[in-house]
C-alpha cells in the first residue's frame, strides 16, 4: 500500500488528466438546447460512466497486462507517452485528438444522448486516464486496501466531473475562455510531469543501467 500522499498525488494527476474544467466548453455545447433537468441528468450519467470506466481499468488492468504479454515498464512508457502528448496539448489549449476527433464530435451533435458517448468515454476517461489507473494500481504492495484507496480516488474524480459540469452554466461565464485556458495549461503541467515520471520509472526498469549513477 502506498503512503498518503502519493494517493493525494494520484487524485491531483487524475483530476488533471481528466480535465474536467476543459470538457465544460463541449458539455455546453452538445446541451446546449436541453432543459436544466435533463442537463443534470446528462452531468450524472456521466459522471458515472467516468467512475465505471476507471474502476474497470482499475480491477482489469493486471488481467490485461497478463493476457497480452506487456510488462509494468513497457506500459508504463507507453501510457507516459500518451499522457505526455495530452500534456503538450493542454500546455498549448488545443483540442487533443486522442480524445476526441473533429470528426467525433461532429457526429456527437447529432446523438440523442452524450453522457456516455463522446463525454465520459473518449473525452473524460480516454486512454490518458485509463492508463493512469493501471500503472497506479500496480504500485506498491496491491492488496485489498490498496485497491480500496484506489477506489476511492476514482469516486472523487466522478464526484469532481459531476460537480463541475453540474456546474457549468456558471463556470463557463465566470471564468471566460482565459480563465479555462489557464486551468487547462496549469492541468497540463501537472500530466507532463506525470508522464516523465512514468517514462523514467519504465525506461529505468527496462534498462537498468540508466538508473545507475555514473
Amino acid at each position: 500500500m502506498l503512503e498518503w500522499n502519493d494517493y493525494i498525488k494520484l487524485l491531483a494527476g487524475l483530476i488533471s488528466v481528466v480535465d474536467p474544467i476543459g470538457a465544460i466548453p463541449v458539455f455546453l455545447s452538445l446541451t446546449e438546447n436541453r432543459s436544466p433537468a435533463d442537463c443534470r441528468r446528462t452531468a450524472r450519467i456521466c459522471a458515472m460512466a467516468v467512475g465505471i470506466v476507471l474502476l474497470t481499468s482499475l480491477l482489469s488492468g493486471n488481467f490485461l497486462l497478463r493476457l497480452f504479454g506487456i510488462s509494468l515498464p513497457a506500459f508504463q512508457v507507453a501510457g507516459g507517452i500518451v499522457i505526455l502528448l495530452m500534456g503538450l496539448s493542454m500546455l498549448r489549449a488545443s483540442p487533443d485528438r486522442s480524445r476526441q476527433t473533429p470528426e467525433e464530435r461532429a457526429e456527437s451533435y447529432e446523438k440523442d444522448s452524450v453522457a456516455v458517448v463522446p463525454l465520459a468515454i473518449p473525452l473524460l476517461s480516454g486512454p490518458g486516464a485509463m492508463s493512469a489507473v493501471i500503472v497506479y494500481s500496480r504500485e506498491g504492495c496491491a492488496n485489498w486496501q490498496h485497491y480500496l484507496m484506489m477506489g476511492s480516488v476514482i469516486g472523487a474524480v466522478a464526484f469532481t466531473v459531476l460537480l463541475a459540469l453540474c456546474a457549468a452554466p456558471s463556470i463557463a461565464p465566470l471564468l471566460g475562455k482565459t480563465g479555462m485556458n489557464v486551468i487547462t495549461r496549469v492541468m497540463g503541467l501537472i500530466i507532463f510531469s506525470i508522464a516523465v515520471e512514468f517514462i523514467a520509472k519504465g525506461l529505468t526498469a527496462l534498462f537498468p543501467l540508466l538508473g545507475k549513477p555514473a
